[in-house]
């Protein structure tokens, strides 16, 4: 744009006045100080925009056409302001959230029914991916906050946590009945079944290859699954064995759909928990969250 926008706002103003005496007391200017205003803003056009007459001024025909397109623009102007008031109003806002598919489902959806029932005017973002990809949205400031598990460095972070979360193996009894047939003992289990695993990007198979390593367990035979829902109903069905988390099948250990399989050294709890850049001012929408997180228990509310 070559004018200035007050430039504009007077054109738009003489235009909707049809005189430039009315149009001077809508303004607050005088009459002088508009007529050299639509008289620069005419020059840099180069065309005429108003036809003069006694009774005032009409638009010509390339004055129509600025001003259709000048008042769409001060429309556009009033009602983002309107928007911005009622946001102001009612406490609107956006918040962005990133978290995994797994703990969207088993962690945070308490927290999001809750919060929205509380606030309901602030508009939610899900981005569902793995903790690696949440902690890399969050360093390029994508993303809000994340509920992730805790990294061994949290670096710049913010880390509220949660809850403590444990991994597991678990089986089809069928399935395990089967090994035990063909002379597997339980320390072994792991090491002569389809092992079912998240997909190697993920946080979670990460820490569990770790765990494999460093106990000596060879697997021979894995399955790479892109979400814990899918790994517990292959289990179930007798696919093989699946590595999960303990609290996120604690129904089907109890019907005894799945079975636990005993390991020697257990796998060692992991964090979770709400995250968020320290080198940032939260926005109205993420300060209401970490108020509302930092008070509410899901459990108290069930």
């Amino acid at each position: 744009m070559n004018q200035n926008l007050s430039s504009y706002w007077i054109f738009y103003t003489v235009a909707n006045a049809g005189n430039i005496s009315k149009a001077a007391k809508e303004l607050y200017i005088s009459q002088p100080a508009i007529s050299k205003s639509i008289q620069k803003l005419e020059e840099n056009l180069g065309c005429r925009l108003f036809s003069r007459s006694s009774r005032g001024v009409v638009l010509t025909d390339e004055g129509q056409l600025l001003y259709g397109h000048v008042k769409e623009a001060f429309d556009t102007l009033n009602l983002g302001e309107d928007k911005l008031k009622r946001s102001i109003e009612l406490g609107i806002g956006h918040l962005q959230i990133g978290v995994s598919t797994t703990l969207c489902k088993y962690i945070l959806l308490p927290y999001l029914k809750e919060f929205i029932r509380r606030n309901p005017h602030i508009r939610i973002s899900i981005r569902c991916q793995s903790t690696n990809e949440t902690l890399q949205l969050l360093d390029e400031n994508k993303i809000d906050i994340g509920l992730i598990g805790k990294p061994e460095n949290t670096r710049n972070l913010h880390f509220h946590f949660l809850d403590n979360i444990t991994d597991i193996f678990v089986a089809n009894p069928d399935y395990l009945a089967n090994l035990k047939k063909r002379g597997i003992p339980e320390n072994a289990i792991l090491m002569n079944s389809t092992l079912m695993l998240l997909d190697k990007n993920n946080m979670t198979r990460q820490y569990i290859d770790d765990y494999l390593q460093e106990n000596h367990i060879s697997v021979a035979d894995s399955i790479d699954i892109s979400n814990m829902d899918l790994l517990i109903d292959f289990a179930k069905i007798g696919v093989g064995v699946a590595c999960v988390i303990r609290s996120f099948v604690s129904d089907e250990l109890q019907d005894g759909s799945l079975v636990e399989i005993p390991l020697g050294i257990p796998i060692h709890e992991r964090e979770v928990g709400f995250a968020y850049k320290e080198t940032i001012t939260p926005s109205k929408s993420l300060q209401t969250f970490i108020d509302f997180y930092h008070n509410y228990k899901p459990e108290e509310n069930q």
